[in-house]
């Protein structure tokens, strides 16, 4: 194994630099060489992995959160060069479907004593995205997360976004269609395209979607009263998603999302579009996983 690793050190409110550190310490002890480089600003870990692979890695570990997570494995996909995860982020939401653990020890030691194998990634538009996308819900609750984030981790931060929304959103007009079929027009919700089970922190909004099957899971939630939302959020956050009748899901390869300015949250990041074709790309990413 030639092993790089690309650090996030202001990930999880600079939990990456000391995760960093250790991961050296920890290598070092093992005997093990290694290659370090640590990210200065947005997408940077893109051209890092690029840059790694291009010099001989045939591993590069990414330490960080989802969102470092997702600009690695851009920079890994049809290169042949295999993923390790160290989690290091606020929500740490992917690692969760490929039963990942949080102690960096134990993530250190599954990137070098397992196998890599592949997974799923999905590409909207231009992009690829390793977890989950979505609209509506979700993507004010990332807004309200985000200034908690400073304060609190792990769900938390979600917690006092999915309250505050709760209060304050409006459901939104969305044109879609499915596996290319006819167009659907719905107030909704919200509108969640998984390949990972969870966001904000652990909430399921996908919780059958498997990161190897080949298929998008669709979660869409028809608009409701907020008396309903409070109603149903304990079940929300138990995974019982799929059981309210509001809750359409359906197992698709694609799916065509259209609207004026609309939000999107990919893998934890916003950005405004009015159209996006979000498509399966099946076992397009090695990765190393228990």
């Amino acid at each position: 194994m030639k092993l790089h690793v690309i650090c996030n050190p202001t990930s999880g409110n600079g939990a990456g630099k000391s995760i960093g550190q250790r991961v050296e310490q920890l290598l070092a002890q093992k005997g093990v060489p290694a290659s370090f480089s640590y990210t200065e600003h947005a997408l940077q870990a893109i051209e890092l992995s690029h840059s790694a692979v291009h010099a001989g890695a045939d591993t590069v570990a990414a330490i960080g959160g989802d969102g470092t997570l997702h600009e690695v494995a851009q920079g890994l996909i049809g290169t042949g060069a295999s993923m390790g995860i160290i989690p290091a982020g606020t929500g740490n939401d992917y690692i969760k479907s490929l039963n990942i653990p949080l102690d960096p020890e134990k993530a250190l030691d599954i990137i070098l004593n397992k196998k890599s194998r592949p997974v799923d990634t999905v590409c909207i538009n231009d992009r690829v995205f390793l977890n989950e996308c979505g609209c509506g819900f979700d993507v004010m609750v990332l807004d309200y997360a985000e200034n908690a984030k400073k304060y609190v981790k792990g769900i938390l931060p979600y917690l006092h976004g999915v309250i505050q929304t709760i209060l304050h959103f409006n459901s939104i007009k969305l044109h879609f269609s499915i596996d290319d079929g006819p167009e659907q027009n719905q107030e909704i919700l919200v509108l969640g395209v998984g390949n990972g089970r969870f966001i904000g922190g652990g909430i399921p909004i996908a919780p059958t979607a498997i990161p190897d099957d080949g298929m998008l899971d669709v979660v869409l939630v028809s608009s409701m009263s907020k008396s309903r939302m409070f109603s149903v959020l304990p079940g929300l956050l138990k995974g019982r998603i799929l059981s309210f009748p509001e809750t359409k899901h359906v197992y698709a390869k694609s799916i065509h999302v259209w609207g004026k300015g609309l939000r999107v949250n990919i893998d934890g990041e916003i950005i405004t579009l009015d159209e996006a074709e979000i498509r399966i790309n099946p076992a397009s990413l090695l990765v190393h996983r228990p």
